[in-house]
């Protein structure tokens, strides 16, 4: 990390984890550049959030799935001349049984990639030349977090095309972190439930309530995961913390995955 602070883009940061991971790099003085696609009030509140914990906000409206878009929101981090860190956070789903086949159009499988694996793809290609302007300031690679999920790992979660595309974003980001080292490394962080208004959108208050509750009785560890343990999880991804690794793919599930 710089002396004046990490400069970092987080999209999707507008609330939950992308927020979390926000105030977590704003606590370090960082620059941060927070985006939203529809939640302009909930931006607002969290670059409040990290201001008055001393970092420097610029929030940006952008669709990551629209190149001009992505290329908006990377102007933004210009002035600062580098990048040390993007964190694609933005994501998308939709809620179906995986074998309601004829629930999933063609349409949801597009705009579900479009978002959570072009989106990420775009960001990338649009802050490359930022991201190699931080690894040459500060002599570490700068850093690439894809937020993720253990549906691409697994083939689960809340829908088939989610999954899809989770799957599609791990595989590249080992594409990514083999054609852009040295100077810069990317690595993905997969959740698998986290207690945020992410499944409460999807399924409403008691849905959402009953999936917590089903995941606190099953997982090994008994509790569900926090927006903050994984905005942990990112933190050291994005910071040189982690300036070792790269093209890993990292599961916080409470030990989920441990259930034969």
């Amino acid at each position: 990390m710089s002396k004046d602070g990490l400069c970092a883009i987080i999209t999707g940061s507008a609330s939950g984890l992308g927020a979390a991971t926000a105030a977590m790099l704003a606590k370090d003085g960082a620059r941060i550049v927070i985006n939203y696609a529809s939640s302009q009030k909930e931006a607002e509140q969290t670059a409040d959030l990290c201001r008055s914990e001393g970092g420097e906000v610029v929030v940006v409206q952008g669709d990551v799935s629209r190149d001009e878009d992505c290329r908006k929101i990377v102007a933004a981090a210009a002035p600062w001349g580098r990048l040390d860190a993007l964190i694609n956070n933005a994501g998308i789903t939709k809620h179906m049984v995986h074998d309601n086949l004829d629930g999933l159009s063609a349409e949801d499988f597009q705009r579900l990639f479009g978002v959570n694996t072009i989106g990420p793809f775009q960001m990338v290609r649009a802050a490359r030349g930022l991201l190699e302007a931080g690894a040459k300031a500060s002599g570490l690679a700068a850093s690439v977090v894809n937020v993720s999920s253990v549906a691409g790992i697994s083939g689960i979660g809340s829908s088939v095309a989610y999954a899809a595309s989770k799957g599609a974003l791990n595989t590249m980001t080992q594409s990514l972190a083999r054609a852009l080292a040295p100077l810069i490394r990317v690595n993905a962080v997969c959740p698998g439930y986290i207690d945020t208004p992410w499944f409460t959108k999807g399924r409403g208050v008691e849905g959402a309530a009953k999936v917590r509750d089903a995941v606190v009785a099953k997982v090994p560890l008994k509790r569900a995961s926090t927006a903050d343990d994984v905005a942990n999880l990112v933190y050291f991804l994005a910071t040189p913390r982690s300036s070792n690794v790269t093209g890993e793919m990292m599961r916080i599930d409470a030990g989920a995955h441990l259930i034969t």
